[in-house]
């Protein structure tokens, strides 16, 4: 009996559960797919700024942010539908985005555009809804640059990479409007420089897995070398850590200050094992990378108690 290579069991028709599922089942699961639930978790960053603040702010200040984590839930679901879309033709000659339902034919155009107008809608109207016309901002650019990437910057070296590492800094904005609680600019920074540093692994981790191949797919990916990505990926994480430290040295009580200090401990940690993790070729999503990495979680859980145990 043959065995098929991991290669050709990558190219077989994806046939199994997605044929025994009737039509509406089949369209549901479609959608649900091309939402990215995966991508979903990052949302919870609308809680960083009432983390970092050891406060929810204002009276049911908890139920404002799950607000705010639907909405941009609803925004990021809708971009990722017309990315997919836009990058339909492309994704077809890619070896493993060539299975997304639009690219696939499972989810058809008309409906990824409708349902996307849709979410967009829910998105905007959620911060409207709960009278925080600055949670609707941060949505409304969020939803802006994203689908300005989607139009074309994302074809642009560098560019691409503000816009991806954006998207995760509004999600911490939103979350701090909703809320009421203000984020310091030493907070803003780190943010802004972890978010960085995980959309420069996204484009190092797919140059090494694609090789020359990687620009047919992401034409940005000619403004890049491994060797530079690999640099500023590291160059950050070392910025971000001292950020964090000068952070830390700043709180103006001795044990927030001393449990903070020590959490960057973890911190390093965490980010050392990312850089490691990130050095092998490997077609995972960088998110992958973060949130099922047993070492990995063993030290985001560490920093966060140890975080916690300063506040």
């Amino acid at each position: 009996m043959t065995v098929p290579t991991p290669a050709a069991r990558l190219t077989e028709p994806q046939s199994g559960t997605n044929a025994r599922l009737r039509g509406p089942l089949r369209w549901l699961k479609a959608v649900v797919q091309s939402t990215r639930p995966r991508q979903w978790p990052k949302n919870l960053l609308v809680f960083a700024a009432p983390l970092a603040g050891d406060s929810f702010g204002r009276p049911f200040g908890f139920w404002y942010a799950l607000v705010a984590a639907a909405a941009f839930v609803a925004a990021s679901s809708a971009v990722y539908l017309i990315n997919d879309v836009v990058d339909a033709e492309r994704d077809r000659g890619h070896p493993y985005k060539k299975f997304r339902p639009v690219a696939a034919g499972r989810l058809p155009v008309p409906h990824a555009v409708t349902l996307a107008v849709c979410l967009v809608l829910v998105a905007l109207g959620a911060g409207l809804v709960i009278g925080e016309p600055l949670l609707a901002a941060a949505v409304a650019a969020y939803l802006l640059i994203s689908f300005l990437y989607s139009a074309g910057l994302k074809h642009v070296p560098v560019v691409e990479l503000a816009c991806v590492a954006s998207g995760f800094v509004l999600r911490v904005l939103g979350g701090a409007a909703a809320t009421h609680v203000p984020p310091s600019g030493w907070f803003l920074l780190v943010c802004s420089l972890g978010a960085l540093m995980v959309a420069i692994a996204k484009r190092y981790t797919e140059l090494t897995v694609l090789g020359a191949d990687s620009a047919k797919h992401r034409p940005a990916m000619r403004g890049y070398s491994a060797p530079a990505l690999r640099v500023a990926q590291r160059a950050v994480s070392t910025i971000m850590v001292i950020s964090y430290v000068l952070w830390a040295s700043s709180e103006p009580h001795a044990r927030t200050q001393t449990w903070h200090l020590i959490s960057s401990v973890a911190l390093t940690a965490a980010l050392v094992r990312f850089d490691r993790l990130t050095a092998r070729a490997t077609s995972k999503p960088v998110e992958d990378l973060i949130a099922r990495d047993p070492v990995m979680v063993v030290c985001e859980i560490a920093w966060l108690a140890l975080f916690a145990l300063g506040l």
